[in-house]
């Protein structure tokens, strides 16, 4: 991580602000899989916090937590979850995905982050923000930036006042090809600044 601090403190002085206020992030990890891309679809547009309440109730119907069993429960039992009708269908989505074979998650470690986007875009329900998560928590791709993630745009606007997300995406292409630890430098100036301590 050091080598990408100093290539990020060399090209913009935003992240000496950040540092010097709330020093260095902790760099977050997930477990790759399906369990954790149904999480992240459930965190989708509500609180973290929200969603993991909601994943506990979903896990609590299942002896595993696998796509063969996620694929069986009915809506019922997802709606008595608390999962929307629309996050239902992305779940179930994915979960036909993976058991017809058209879905390998055992192999996208090895992947480009471009082609991990190509496959998992084109499940219903997975956008750019989930597959961002994926690769930067998940797969610890070092170049990804979530301009889709509201605390990643809303700091951007504070600390640099560009207010335009095309512009943002340009402005960003000179913290590459580190630009994942900009993200959690970001999301770590964010969250300590409203005293929040989680939100990974």
């Amino acid at each position: 991580m050091q080598e990408a601090i100093d290539f990020l403190l060399e090209k913009d002085p935003v992240f000496k602000r950040i540092i010097d206020l709330y020093g260095l992030p902790i760099i977050p990890k997930r477990p790759q899989g399906f369990a954790t891309l149904s999480l992240l679809i459930l965190e989708q547009q509500v609180s973290i916090d929200s969603a993991r309440a909601i994943f506990a109730k979903l896990k609590s119907k299942v002896s595993e937590f696998l796509p063969e069993e996620l694929f069986l429960l009915s809506d019922e039992e997802y709606r008595s979850a608390g999962v929307s009708r629309q996050k239902t269908s992305y779940i179930k989505a994915l979960s036909t995905t993976i058991l017809n074979g058209e879905l390998d998650l055992e192999s996208l470690p090895s992947k480009p982050s471009q082609q991990v986007r190509e496959e998992l875009i084109k499940i219903k329900g997975i956008g750019n923000w989930t597959v961002d998560v994926y690769l930067l928590f998940c797969l610890n791709h070092p170049d990804v930036i979530p301009l889709g993630d509201i605390a990643i745009v809303n700091t951007i606007k504070e600390l640099l006042g560009i207010h335009d997300k095309i512009e943002m995406e340009v402005y960003a292409q000179k913290w590459s090809p580190h630009r994942s630890i900009a993200s959690f430098l970001l999301w770590h100036y964010y969250l300590e600044k409203r005293g929040r301590k989680t939100g990974y």
